[in-house]
């Protein structure tokens, strides 16, 4: 997510779903925050974002030379593909000698570009404000990406330092971060067609693939991940009715499973109906006629269709075992920890520069950490049934895609009762391990190979029995990452040819100024939607019950008709929601939408369903994002909650 400063001293606005997982760490059945909301009254009273960190820009410098000039014509794809990644790790290990900051290698135009990316590196991260999650995520997966929206989707989290500026893990020595700058607050009113812009942090968008690619995601990638993630959100639903604190510790995996499913339902639906693999197909078909007319452009680029065209055909041979064996990771978070154990016993006897990029002495720490955190999140009956869930997967795999570690492992022999093997085959995992227990699991971390395998932990010896299939499909799917670096570029490049003009590269993570305008939209016949929702709205789709049950602190407000000056006479009522024509996705949550001069008016929260297809094409017609009225927010700390000592800090104009 983004985040924005928004006091000299360290205080961030971001998104309540953005903070969903620190206030999550910090809740039980008997002090619930999720439910009823986080407010420090006091600095001594601000509270860890467990798992959280922060990254302040510091530097974006085009190394494009410097890594493609480590690849060698005549390289094989998996050659090219290490060549690249081993000048990317001496890049950042180089930057961050220095110590502070975190460096990573983004990549633009599928490999014709690449930028060095430097950051103040913060580990401390505190709660300051989240409103209850009435308030937060008011009507829940049922409004999630739609219109007209009624969210208070805003927290407060703030940033700490040791005194002398240093980065450093929680201590209560450290003190609030002094940022160099920080945004201002308008409280003034909107209208529609008013100029708003904003900066954040894009995930990625695919506008530019070929028509492969975009098959691949029609006919795979979206039919199977939701199918898939569907099911698995329905086993920890039934955990989380069963058991009051099973519910709390799932509620951030399921919060993002089911963000990711709605995501999902909608990319699909928008791909189909927009016909954009048709559409992909025949631009595909009109630049090879464009190539092939002239011997020049053939030399250049004749190669570049029919080579991606055998990329995706060699994927066709072990996309099921890659898809299944992916499913055993999000289906357990156990098998996931033994993975990772295992793996991290392998990698650290290696030369740093050798070992996989997450498994570098730069991440040990975080990997360490990681080990600690999640033993919140685990539910032990609702791990074994998405467990299960995952091996009938496998169990179900063709015969020339079968995992040969796993068929050893579960011992399935001709004619026998499959589901009895299954059942006998996860209670010996399940009875025996001991990577659910942190203070194992931390030592597990310190040994070495023989020694974690000496202890003869079921889950443990899975992940061996697995690891030569794991690393056969990294070493494909690295082969296909090299291929695609090497063909993409020339695609990219004959597209920019033949349309005569420049294209702005796909998001990829890295900071992106945005602007348009505050606007409804009509999405269908005879449809039209307003720009604006209000306070009015919430009481409106009252119902008492999750998730349109508002707490009782914010229907006492409404009903006294006290607003004092959050309320806008323009719309009579407090304003909640509002649209804007920005292009934003995944990784602008919390993203600060400024007016002309600069002040925050909202924070960006999610798009539209309709212009949910925006990752792959923008409609301007119908694209939204939606954006939480920062007078909401405000109404909410001030006239609700009474949270004056946020209040305070922040610069209103």
């Amino acid at each position: 997510g983004t985040g924005s400063f928004v006091s000299p001293n360290g205080l961030i606005i971001t998104n309540h779903h953005v903070a969903f997982g620190a206030i999550q760490q910090q809740s039980s059945v008997d002090q619930n925050y999720l439910h009823d909301g986080f407010y420090a009254k006091t600095q001594a009273d601000e509270i860890p974002a467990i798992g959280y960190e922060a990254y302040v820009p510091r530097s974006f410098t085009d190394v494009t030379d410097q890594i493609l000039k480590a690849t060698k014509p005549g390289m094989s794809d998996l050659a090219r593909y290490q060549a690249i990644d081993q000048k990317k790790k001496e890049l950042v290990k180089r930057a961050e000698s220095a110590g502070k900051v975190r460096c990573y290698v983004a990549t633009s135009f599928s490999g014709m570009k690449y930028h060095l990316v430097t950051s103040f590196r913060i580990q401390d991260v505190r709660i300051v404000y989240i409103p209850p999650q009435a308030i937060g995520e008011f009507g829940g997966e049922t409004d999630n990406w739609m219109w007209p929206r009624h969210t208070g989707d805003f927290s407060f989290l703030r940033a700490y330092v040791t005194p002398d500026g240093s980065p450093a893990t929680y201590s209560d020595k450290n003190v609030p971060y002094k940022s160099a700058t920080w945004l201002p607050i308008s409280s003034g009113p909107r209208a529609e067609g008013d100029f708003t812009f904003l900066l954040g942090y894009p995930g990625g968008t695919l506008r530019y693939r070929d028509s492969y690619s975009i098959s691949e995601h029609v006919n795979h990638h979206y039919p199977d991940d939701i199918q898939t993630i569907g099911d698995l959100v329905a086993i920890m639903d039934a955990a989380s009715r069963a058991d009051s604190m099973a519910a709390i510790r799932l509620s951030g995996t399921i919060k993002g499973y089911n963000n990711g499913l709605k995501n999902y339902q909608g990319m699909y639906r928008g791909l189909l109906r927009s016909n954009l693999l048709e559409k992909k197909l025949k631009q595909d078909a009109d630049l090879a006629t464009f190539i092939n007319s002239d011997p020049g452009r053939i030399k250049k680029y004749g190669n570049v269709l029919p080579s991606i065209k055998t990329l995706y055909a060699d994927l066709e041979t072990y996309r099921q075992k890659d898809r299944a064996m992916n499913t055993l990771s999000m289906g357990s978070t156990y098998y996931g920890l033994a993975r990772q154990l295992y793996k991290w016993s392998i990698e650290k006897a290696k030369k740093d520069a050798e070992r996989e990029p997450q498994y570098m002495d730069r991440n040990v720490d975080n990997m360490r950490r990681g080990m600690k955190d999640v033993q919140f999140e685990l539910v032990p009956a609702a791990d074994r049934k998405m467990f299960e869930y995952a091996l009938w997967r496998v169990v179900r795999l063709s015969a020339n895609q079968r995992i040969a570690g796993f068929d050893k492992a579960l011992k399935l022999s001709p004619g026998a009762d499959t589901a009895a093997v299954i059942q006998t085959f996860l209670a010996g995992l399940y009875e025996g391990t001991k990577v659910n227990d942190l203070d194992t699991r931390l030592k597990m971390f310190d040994m070495s190979k023989n020694d974690l395998l000496a202890l003869n932990d079921p889950f443990i010896s899975l992940a061996r029995d697995l690891y030569d299939d794991e690393e056969n499909l990294v070493t494909r799917n690295k082969t296909f990452s090299g291929a695609v670096d090497r063909i993409r570029p020339r695609y990219i490049e004959a597209l920019v040819t033949w349309r005569k003009g420049g294209m702005y590269p796909d998001a990829n993570g890295t900071i992106r100024f945005a602007y348009g305008d505050v606007k409804g939209y009509s999405p269908a016949d005879a449809t039209t939607y307003k720009f604006i929702t209000t306070l009015d709205g919430v009481v409106d789709k009252e119902t008492g019950q999750e998730p349109f049950a508002s707490p009782k602190e914010l229907l006492d407000v409404y009903r006294s008709g006290d607003f004092g000056r959050y309320n806008d006479p323009s719309i009579g009522s407090v304003p909640v929601n509002f649209l804007a024509t920005h292009d934003g996705t995944g990784g602008n949550s919390g993203s600060p939408v400024m007016n002309g001069k600069g002040e925050i008016i909202g924070l960006l929260f999610d798009s539209n369903w309709e212009g949910i297809i925006g990752d792959y094409y923008y409609d301007p017609v119908v694209k939204r994002s939606i954006i939480v009225d920062i007078r909401y927010a405000l109404f909410v700390l001030d006239r609700v909650y009474h949270a004056k000592r946020v209040l305070d800090e922040l610069i209103i104009h």
